[in-house]
This record gives C-alpha cells, sequence and structure tokens, in this order.
C-alpha cells in the first residue's frame, strides 16, 4: 500500500494549479489544503481524498464510488465536491470543513471487502482530518466496512451505533428548501396544486418524491435505472414517468428538482426551462451549476434558484449529529431550519441584486472566515501556529 500526497512527483499539466487555485476575491478556504492519492494494488484501490478547508473543523464529506472515464475526471469531480463540502457545511451551521472522496470504479463491479477496508486505512492515516461518509455508489454497508479500519466514518448502520440511510434527512432538507421556494415564488410554502419534475429518483430522489406526494403535488420523474423508476411507481401509482431528461423539460413544469449527478444546470437546461416557464429550480444534486455564470442567466430568466449546497445539506446534518451520538429526532429538527436560511438567502439576494447562489457563497464565507480568525486567540497552555 502506498500513500502519495499532492503535489505528486510529476502532476499532469494544471493539476496543481487546481488545487491551488485562488479566487480574485480572496475568499476563505481557497484551493486546497491537502490531496491524497491512494494506491493499494493488492485490492485494487484506487482513491483521491480531497481536503479543501479545515477553517471549522475536520473536513467531513461523503466517498463517492464511480467509474470516471479518467483519472483526471475523477480529481476534477473531488476537487470540485470537496469545496461544495466547505460551503455546505459552513452554511448549515456545521463546526466542520469540507472534504470528499473518490473511489474510481465500477462499484457494482470492483467494489470488494479488501478495497473498503484498504480505503479505510488511508483514512484512518489522515489522524481524524477527514471524516467520511455516504455517498453516489457507497452505502450504510460500506460504511460499516470501513469502519473496521478507521473510527473516522460516519454513516454507519443504527447496528453499529451509526445514523444510517442519510438519504433521508437530505430528501427533507431538500422538501423544506422546497417550500422555502415556493413561500418565495408564490406566497405559500407548500406545492400543492404544482408541478414538479424529479430527474432523478434513486437514493434521494424517491424520499423526495414521497414528500412532494404527501403535499400535493403533481409529480413527474425519469432516471435512467428501470429498477428506481420501479420503485417510485410502486409506491406512488400516480406519479408520471416521462423517458429522459430531455422529455422532463419540456413538461411543463413548475419546479425543477435536479437530483442525480452534478452539473445538471447547462446553457441549453437554463434556455429549456426558460422556454417551458418554469419558476423554480430546487433539487438534491450537488454541484448543479455547470458553470459560473449560470446562476445569473437563471436569475435573468425570472427562475428562483434555490442553491443546491444549502437545500441539500439535511443528509451532513444527519451523519455531523452521528459523531456526538446519533438522535434522529435532534437532526431533523436541525435540517428543519433549512427552510429558514433558504428564505433568509432570497431576502439576502433581493437585498444585494445578486443571484441566490452568490448570497449564499458570501454567508458561507463570511462564517469561515470569521470562525477561522478565532485562531489567533490563544488559550492557555496551547502554542501559537
Amino acid at each position: 500500500m502506498t500513500d502519495v500526497q499532492t503535489p505528486a512527483t510529476h502532476p499532469a499539466p494544471g493539476v496543481l494549479s487546481r488545487i491551488f487555485r485562488t479566487e480574485q476575491d480572496g475568499a476563505p478556504g481557497d484551493g486546497h489544503e491537502q490531496v491524497v492519492l491512494c494506491h493499494d494494488r493488492g485490492s485494487g484501490l484506487k482513491a483521491i481524498i480531497a481536503i479543501h478547508s479545515t477553517a471549522l473543523g475536520p473536513a467531513l464529506g461523503g466517498t463517492r464510488f464511480f467509474p470516471y472515464a479518467s483519472e483526471e475526471a475523477a480529481l476534477e469531480d473531488a476537487l470540485n465536491l470537496s469545496r461544495g463540502m466547505s460551503y455546505k457545511n459552513a452554511l448549515a451551521g456545521l463546526d466542520l470543513g469540507g472534504g470528499k472522496a473518490v473511489i474510481i470504479g465500477d462499484p457494482n463491479k470492483d467494489k470488494n471487502e479488501a478495497m473498503l477496508r484498504a480505503y479505510g486505512r488511508f483514512v484512518e492515516s489522515l489522524r481524524g482530518r477527514y471524516i467520511t461518509a455516504c455517498d453516489v455508489g457507497t452505502y450504510v454497508q460500506d460504511m460499516d466496512v470501513i469502519a473496521r479500519e478507521t473510527e473516522f466514518v460516519t454513516g454507519r448502520s443504527p447496528e453499529h451505533g451509526g445514523a444510517g440511510d442519510s438519504s433521508i434527512l437530505t430528501a427533507f432538507g431538500v422538501f423544506q428548501g422546497m417550500r422555502a421556494s415556493a413561500q418565495a415564488r408564490w406566497g405559500q410554502p407548500t406545492l400543492r396544486g404544482k408541478r414538479v419534475g424529479v430527474a432523478g429518483v434513486g437514493k434521494v430522489g424517491h424520499y423526495l418524491v414521497g414528500h412532494l406526494v404527501a403535499d400535493g403535488a403533481t409529480v413527474v420523474v425519469t432516471d435512467p435505472f428501470e429498477a428506481a423508476v420501479n420503485r417510485v411507481r410502486a409506491a406512488h401509482p400516480d406519479v408520471e414517468v416521462v423517458a429522459d431528461t430531455t422529455a422532463l423539460l419540456q413538461a411543463k413544469l413548475d419546479v425543477y428538482a435536479p437530483c442525480a449527478l452534478g452539473g445538471a444546470l447547462t446553457d441549453d437546461v437554463v434556455a429549456a426551462l426558460g422556454e417551458a416557464g418554469t419558476s423554480i429550480v430546487c433539487g438534491a444534486a450537488n454541484n448543479q451549476l455547470a458553470h459560473t455564470g449560470v446562476e445569473k442567466d437563471l436569475a435573468d430568466r425570472g427562475i428562483l434558484y434555490a442553491p443546491d449546497y444549502l437545500v441539500n445539506s439535511g443528509g451532513v446534518i444527519q451523519v455531523a449529529d452521528e459523531i456526538e451520538g446519533f438522535n434522529f429526532e435532534r437532526a431533523k429538527n436541525k435540517a428543519t431550519k433549512i427552510f429558514d436560511t433558504t428564505l433568509e438567502i432570497f431576502t439576502r439576494a433581493a437585498a444585494d441584486g445578486v443571484p441566490p447562489a452568490v448570497a449564499a457563497d458570501r454567508l458561507a464565507e463570511k462564517r469561515m472566515r470569521e470562525i477561522s480568525a478565532l485562531r489567533t486567540v490563544l488559550l492557555p497552555g496551547a502554542r501559537r501556529g
């Protein structure tokens, strides 16, 4: 087993510039503190752990198991996702920084006990700087295996003292964000009578559909995996199913909820939403904005965008609660506050004349800046630096 930490001996062109990139505004946490490349020949493990910021505390974020087209694509995803976790944890009021990990491979073919345990040893080697959890391609049972090699893992099964499936509160939090969006747009915190399109009904999406149906919304869904669609149909027979995302965008939606992988809000998608008269975008997917500027395009078209890392923070709130001894009701009460924070972001955005995504970034950066500044206060018996 080998552990090579970035900067690597011969990094690919542009790799270091992406890791250490800085923004012109000098926002706190820009650039990554640490990137670890993990390789275990025996199990076939190839993984990347990206720690974006520990300004607020240990970096917490899930492990994604995905068949990336290239190692470069895996690195880019780890960097983007870990940065998003810094902002998500800050806005959620958690004393945790942002990190994320990716395992390169097909979880349906390549995942095995040895690989997960090897990965757990790499997590352990960071001595608590990074705490992992579930993400796309990893599940509660995987966290139980990883926990056999490290204590720095959340999202374990209740049988092993964990919080269980974090998708439950992720979906609940997205629903709270959607209710707040409805309040801001239509004056009532309900989706009753509205047509909501959910793209992706896997881990989080199918729970979100349940909340929407219970609230009286008309729900339209799509998912490339037939099993996921069939599960939703079995639970909610009145849900409408369309063939793909293109068809969903043309379904005359009031609300669009991207709940699959990142980059869902491209220029073409936003244009289609505008043409269809969609009023709100609020979903569970991470890093929904395909590039900088999409948030302004949404605002210019009159589409209210609920920032992804704000509304999908229910899951990280759930697993973070596990660190101090999990209590579901306590975690759910914290996730309920996503409603209030979403309304606050919309209010700040309107007052400052900026898109909600910009207002959310500013509030998260403000908290990271103010709390990290406390480290200048020297405590008795502590060393500087």
